[in-house]
Order: C-alpha cells, then sequence, then structure tokens
C-alpha cells in the first residue's frame, strides 16, 4: 500500500508533518535518484523503500536504481565491504578490473540526468566517472568507516573525491584525510513498515506457530544477515553462559542479502556451532525474509540483542527500542548513538562475553527493569530515529545542492 506523509500525523504530530511540507516546498519539481545494489536485505533496501515514496509524496521526483553485478562481482565488494571495516585484503588487479566493468556496464543502460545522485556504499562508487557532471553527486556511507584497510581506501578515494558530499551517519567515522565536505545523517526506521508497524496478539500467535517457535521459555532474539561482524557464533557462546541460569531459547533470524554472498557460509557455520541446542530446540535459526515474522518475534521477546563487532548504525536495534523492548548491544558504531547504557539499554563491550551474558540474565530476572528501558527507549526513538526526521534531513542536504 503507497503510503503518503500524512500517515504519520499520529505518530510524529502535526508540527513535524508541516514543517516536513514548509521544506519540500522549495524543491518543487526537482529531481533526485537513489542508487545502491539490492532492493532487500539489509538496512539500506529499507530506507530507500521506505524514503524514496515519501520524497514523491512531497514532491520530488526520487528514483531508486539498483546496480546489477555478476556473482563475481559481489563477491569482491563483499570482501570491499569487510576491509573497509578492518579487515585484510589481496587487492588484485582482477579484483578492481571487475569491481569497475561491473559499474561501467551498468552506466550504459542506465540514465541518470537528475538534479542530485545519491549513491549509496561502495558498489556503484564508480558510477560518478561514466557521466558527465551535470548535477551534485553524493556518497551515502552506511558502515563504519573509521578504520577502513588503507590500500582498498587509496584505491578507492580516487573516486570519493569527485563527489561533492559524503554522508557519514557519526563524526567518528568521519573522513580525515579526504578533503570533501562530510555531513552527518543518522538512519532511521519507517514505523508503519510491515516490520515495525503494530500488530495484535493474534498475528504474533499466528507467525510463530508458522514457523514453530514455541514460547513456552523466555525468548532472546537477535534480528541480523548471517555475517561474521554480527558475530553469531560468539552469541552462542554467550547463551550457554545464560542458560545455566535461566532455561531460555536463542532465536537467530537473519535475511540472506543478494549482494553478500558470504551469508550462506557463515550461516553454515553458526549452524554447525549450536547443533547441540538446536536438537531440542533451544536454539532457533530462521533464515526467511518475512517482515511480520520479525516484527511477531521482537515484540515477543523477552531480551533482544545485537552481539556486533563491527555496525555502521544497527537499524534493528532501532526497531527492538521502537517496540519498547529491552536491548543488550555491543558498544560499537551507531549502536552507541542509540542506547545510553542503563537508561535505555545496556552496552558492553564486543569481546566481554561473560559481562554480556550477565545483563541478559539481569533483564531477564528483573522484568520491571526490562520494562522500564524499554519505555524510555521508546521514547528516544520517537524523537530521533524515525524516517519523517530523515526525510527532513534529506531535505535539507537537497535544498543547500539543488534548491
Amino acid at each position: 500500500m503507497k503510503r503518503s506523509l500524512n500517515d504519520y500525523r499520529k505518530i510524529v504530530g502535526d508540527e513535524v508533518i508541516g514543517e516536513i511540507y514548509r521544506r519540500a516546498r522549495k524543491l518543487y519539481g526537482k529531481t533526485a535518484v537513489h542508487v545502491n545494489s539490492t532492493y532487500y536485505g539489509g538496512g539500506v533496501a529499507e530506507i530507500l523503500s521506505g524514503i524514496v515514496p515519501l520524497m514523491n509524496d512531497i514532491g520530488i521526483a526520487a528514483g531508486w536504481r539498483m546496480l546489477r553485478g555478476t556473482p563475481d562481482f559481489f563477491n569482491i565488494t563483499k570482501k570491499f565491504h569487510n576491509a573497509l571495516q578492518g579487515n585484510s585484503i589481496n587487492l588484485t588487479e582482477i579484483k578492481k578490473k571487475l569491481y569497475l566493468q561491473a559499474n561501467a556496464a551498468f552506466s550504459t543502460y542506465s540514465h541518470i540526468t537528475h538534479d542530485c545522485v545519491i549513491i549509496h556504499d561502495p558498489q556503484p562508487l564508480p558510477l560518478i566517472q561514466h557521466y558527465p557532471r551535470k548535477q551534485p553527486w553524493v556518497w551515502r556511507v552506511h558502515i563504519d568507516l573509521s578504520n577502513p584497510n588503507k590500500d582498498l581506501w587509496e584505491f578507492l578515494k580516487s573516486y570519493v573525491l569527485k563527489y561533492d558530499v559524503i554522508i557519514i551517519s557519526s563524526e567518528d567515522y568521519r573522513l580525515r584525510d579526504t578533503p570533501v565536505e562530510q555531513r552527518i545523517i543518522q538512519p532511521a526506521i519507517d514505523p508503519l513498515s510491515p516490520k515495525n508497524m503494530k500488530i495484535s496478539e493474534k498475528d504474533i500467535a499466528k507467525y510463530l506457530k508458522k514457523f514453530n517457535i514455541p514460547t513456552d521459555k523466555p525468548i532472546i532474539t537477535q534480528i541480523s544477515r548471517f555475517d561474521r561482524f554480527k558475530d553469531q557464533e560468539g552469541l552462542i557462546d554467550i547463551f550457554r553462559i545464560v542458560k545455566e541460569e535461566v532455561d531460555c531459547r536463542l532465536v537467530l533470524c537473519g535475511s540472506m542479502a543478494l549482494d553478500d554472498p558470504e551469508s550462506q557460509q557463515y550461516y553454515e557455520r553458526t549452524r554447525r556451532k549450536a547443533n547441540n541446542h538446536i536438537k531440542n530446540r533451544d536454539v532457533i535459526l530462521i533464515t526467511s525474509e518475512n517482515n511480520i515474522l520479525v516484527n511477531a518475534l521482537q515484540r515477543v521477546s523477552n531480551v533482544i540483542v545485537q552481539k556486533s563487532l563491527r555496525e555502521g548504525f544497527g537499524l534493528t536495534v532501532t526497531e527492538a527500542l521502537l517496540k519498547k523492548k529491552p536491548v543488550v548491544a555491543s558498544n560499537v558504531g551507531g549502536i552507541k548513538m542509540q542506547i545510553s547504557d542503563g537508561e535505555t539499554g545496556f552496552l558492553v563491550e564486543p569481546d566481554d562475553r561473560k559481562a554480556f551474558a550477565q545483563r541478559v540474565i539481569e533483564l531477564l530476572k528483573n522484568p520491571s527493569m526490562a520494562k522500564t528501558l524499554g519505555e524510555n527507549a521508546h521514547e528516544v526513538v520517537k524523537k530521533n530515529f524515525l524516517i519523517t526526521r530523515l526525510l527532513r534531513d534529506y531535505l535539507d542536504l537537497l535544498q543547500d545542492l539543488i534548491g
């Protein structure tokens, strides 16, 4: 169903809605296009599926293009993704060539004539060299760039320097060696999307039954794609500590993004590690791409966890906080911007598994504390991390560039 800005009035209030309409007036008839590499799986696709229709609704002609690539291309860009977050990489000439060829090929059948171009993450980064410069180009990078692999960054920087603006999610990600204007725009979630909208107890029970998720024990849940940086393997070790004190169940629910060829491999590693617990249904692994299921899981869980080693922002954390759920998460990346330790959730150093487990145990044994943290968190998300705030930030950016 097509949504309009007016649908959010009851959530954010008339003042917010009116301010967005006022800012949009200066941009009537302007055009913008977003380019990324997948239409589902991961936070970028979720953000675009919400923000693009709203841009169109308020008078900006916004488009969304998806770069097409071969399996080789996505294998390479996954290595790039990991290396930009600090991993090593064997940056061969053939990797560079295949990466650049995919972008060159895409440019031959994708016409970009918009007033502003917004490129998301490294996959379509080199597109800028294949079009005559008639408009501002923006690179919106969603990942943690605080410690990129030097060789890869040196290679990519020749394209980054061509951009007019770089959007990052945190001051911690600011590129000190890159003389391009950098703006901080934090991601946000859509409270009316199937993943976040209010659903009935009947629907929750229906989806839990459909996916064979019993509710006879407290449930701990992590929602995230299967990825080494999401550290589902480390979370299983934490679960074993928790289970010694509280008889509970762990649900790991994650999608397989089209542009992430490593997901299946990491899923198999996680499954093997959890094998003994899987047999008696104490650990449940789900790979279905089902937003209502995610919604139901987050609402029925006693504790939501996010055991990330790196995290650009962590929209699954935002989703749980919106639903008034207590969250225990790694003190990394964008998660730190969302949780005030002890007030809206708990932050733990990612390598301190014992401390992580103790926080989960504490919440399982103290429902009143869990409720207080969840209610505090809900108000923070409502004020700072909803799609209406993101839309307003984009309007400010476009006004500065093309208004």
